[in-house]
């Protein structure tokens, strides 16, 4: 079974309790405002996700990982690595990604687990580059993508919806571990 540790979460696979707390998080408006057209997420649209993201682990060997706090044990979201399949301009590509519930927002996080999916992506996956995409305005993502060390590369627009994303990249030979 594929884990991370870091200092305060464990990334790991995901697990029948973690779906009613990932349903949670996916039916806060908050949380869902930057993704696809911000509609919230049944039980049952999260099992589903779920699902798609653990076949993606067996199809693809790297998939989005749960994350959960070492202190307590709870749910905090999700981060990990994703082929945007969303996007046809980018099907060859693998994207970092993450969504956290808002209790767990401006703790670093998000910014934790997406650097431990990174070194993961280097050292575990042999991966050359990784991209992410954040949709215009979602300064939170902004942030923790320029932590990463990410540089902007290109705008496109959301194939289904219109507003515009833009695509970060950083190669992972100058990724700093």
């Amino acid at each position: 079974m594929t884990e991370i540790r870091t200092p305060r979460l464990l990334l790991r696979r995901w697990t029948d309790d973690d779906l009613a707390p990932m349903a949670e998080i996916n039916a806060d408006p908050q949380v869902m405002r930057w993704i696809d057209d911000g509609s919230v997420l049944s039980l049952d649209e999260t099992a589903e996700e779920i699902e798609r993201w653990e076949d993606e682990w067996d199809d693809e060997g790297f998939g989005l990982f749960a994350v959960e706090l070492l202190a307590s044990g709870e749910l905090a979201g999700f981060a990990g690595l994703s082929v945007p399949g969303f996007l046809p301009e980018l099907a060859s590509e693998v994207a970092v990604s993450w969504r956290f519930g808002t209790p767990f927002w401006g703790q670093g996080y998000a910014s934790e687990a997406a650097h431990a999916t990174l070194e993961f992506a280097l050292q575990d996956r042999n991966l050359d580059r990784v991209v992410s995409v954040n949709r215009l305005g979602n300064e939170a993502s902004e942030n923790v993508i320029r932590k990463l060390g990410m540089k902007p590369e290109r705008e496109v627009e959301h194939p289904q919806y219109g507003f515009p994303l833009t695509v970060h990249a950083i190669d992972l030979t100058e990724f700093q571990a």
